[in-house]
């Protein structure tokens, strides 16, 4: 429980920093060697939110195969 309180405090204060946090599985592209990053939770900086939006994506995870 402390650690689900620590990790929720966490998000909530880096959320008020620099950062963003996008929350839902997200994907980037397939490498040239077969290998992609997913995760539930991103922290991304404010500067390169739009790049992450192009990068990294949902229909990113459709295409690699994974389901939603």
């Amino acid at each position: 429980m402390k650690t689900l309180s620590l990790f929720l405090a966490l998000i909530i204060l880096t959320n008020c920093s620099t950062h963003t946090v996008k929350l839902g599985k997200k994907c980037t592209k397939v490498a040239s060697d077969n290998t992609y990053e997913k995760s539930f939770i991103w922290i991304v900086k404010n500067e390169t939110l739009n790049e992450f939006e192009n990068k990294i994506n949902s229909n990113n995870c459709i295409r690699n195969g994974e389901k939603l």
